[in-house]
């Protein structure tokens, strides 16, 4: 009987706990959240090669924001070019893939910062000889999706450490770009968040290297309506709730991010 009492109590507890974060009407009326992703950067989203299945942290971390906030989320795949028309059109309800919070983004949307980011240069393993530091980047080609913030990043880091001698930039299509003309000695190196690589070198052992530490410091956020406030602060809580119950450390830990968690949810962090 004392068995039965402590399940019922542990229920009503965890249904009270879904329920006491308020959600706009129309989302608790349809009972989910259409979240735009773009499946092509792990490990944050990616599809399962075994399975073609949607995984990654930021998929692990939308299904447990949902279970708190109490509703589906009904995932979007959509191009990268088309998220933020989406977000301020209303055709999605949030943005959750691996976007980086930016002051020139943030009067298309807000931003729910759940990771902090970087900049990071990386090589080809078997060149590692010729860069023993970022120095030596000076006057090479060095590659990033040109679609991202890197491109003003590398530039600037540039500006301040090669003098007349500057990176000569090769914006791709993506960081998966970029890495196949790393691969193909296109470029001498690729930058892209640092947060990615340690997945990406246990998925292809002995192939890339990174060279010193992120040159920048951002923020990865989940991007809502400028003018959703409510759900801005459903989600905000609903994150508070994941770091308290150690739900997001364990996320972080699965998925080889824990050098890049965060203590509490923020709005607008990026610059």
């Amino acid at each position: 009987m004392m068995k039965l009492f402590l399940a019922a109590a542990l229920t009503c507890a965890t249904f009270t706990s879904a329920m006491a974060i308020e959600l706009p009407p129309e989302i608790a009326k349809q009972g989910s959240i259409k979240v735009a992703i773009v499946p092509n950067y792990p490990p944050l989203e990616f599809r399962d090669p075994a399975t073609n299945t949607l995984t990654g942290f930021d998929v692990e971390l939308g299904e447990a924001l949902g279970k708190k906030l109490g509703v589906k989320i009904d995932w979007q795949q959509t191009s990268f070019d088309q998220m933020m028309p989406a977000i301020s059109t209303g055709r999605v309800d949030a943005i959750l893939s691996g976007m980086t919070d930016m002051a020139s983004r943030q009067d298309t949307a807000t931003f729910v910062d759940y990771l902090r980011n970087g900049p990071r240069f990386f090589v080809q393993q078997s060149r590692a000889a010729e860069f023993k530091d970022t120095t030596a980047f000076c006057g090479k080609k060095v590659g990033a999706s040109r679609r991202t913030s890197f491109p003003k990043l590398i530039a600037a880091w540039s500006d301040v450490h090669c003098g007349g001698n500057p990176i000569q930039f090769v914006g791709t299509e993506g960081s998966a770009d970029a890495r196949t003309q790393l691969r193909q000695g296109r470029i001498d190196a690729a930058v892209q968040g640092g947060e990615t690589l340690p997945y990406l070198m246990d998925l292809e052992p002995g192939v890339y290297l990174p060279v010193g530490d992120v040159f920048a410091t951002q923020f990865t956020g989940l991007a809502l309506g400028v003018k959703e406030k409510v759900l801005q602060q459903a989600v905000v809580e609903a994150l508070d709730s994941l770091i308290a119950d150690g739900t997001y450390r364990a996320l972080l830990a699965k998925w080889k991010l824990t050098d890049y968690g965060v203590e509490k949810a923020t709005i607008n962090a990026g610059q």
